[in-house]
């Protein structure tokens, strides 16, 4: 029978906190809730990078509304930070530092000097893949 070997394989997964799949962020604002899967990300030691994927979601919002977002502890043991970028995700407009949290709601849709713009959760990068770290984007359009 497989099931001591497949229980096994999970409690000493748990317990190393290593993983099988790619975390996933979740971003809400008002009654909107966005989760986000990687467009990259370091998985056992192996960067990987996401090409086909769809673009990323974009919210539309109106007002000024905390945004608000978690990550999983995985992400947040290592820190992480949110990157605000133009509306073509060419050029960096600011950033926030998170430290080890698990969440974050500093960050309110008004912040934005310009009308549309992403944020970029950032992954602190580990030595394990040679400085890759683990991002998700997400777009908002204010109006």
């Amino acid at each position: 029978m497989r099931w001591p070997l497949l229980l096994a394989g999970m409690i000493l997964t748990a317990v190393t906190g290593c993983s099988s799949t790619a975390p996933t962020v979740m971003v809400s604002v008002g009654d909107q809730e966005q989760e986000l899967t990687p467009t990259q990300y370091c998985l056992d030691g192996k960067s990987e990078v996401y090409r086909d994927q769809d673009p990323p979601p974009v919210l539309r919002v109106s007002g000024d509304l905390p945004i608000r977002i978690d990550v999983p502890g995985e992400v947040a043991e290592s820190g992480w930070q949110v990157q605000v970028f133009d509306s073509e995700l060419e050029e960096q407009l600011g950033q926030v530092d998170a430290g080890n949290a698990t969440s974050l709601d500093e960050i309110r849709t008004g912040d934005a000097a310009t009308p549309e713009y992403y944020l970029v959760i950032v992954q602190d990068a580990g030595a394990d893949c040679d400085g890759l770290s683990g991002a998700w984007p997400i777009g908002f359009v204010r109006g």
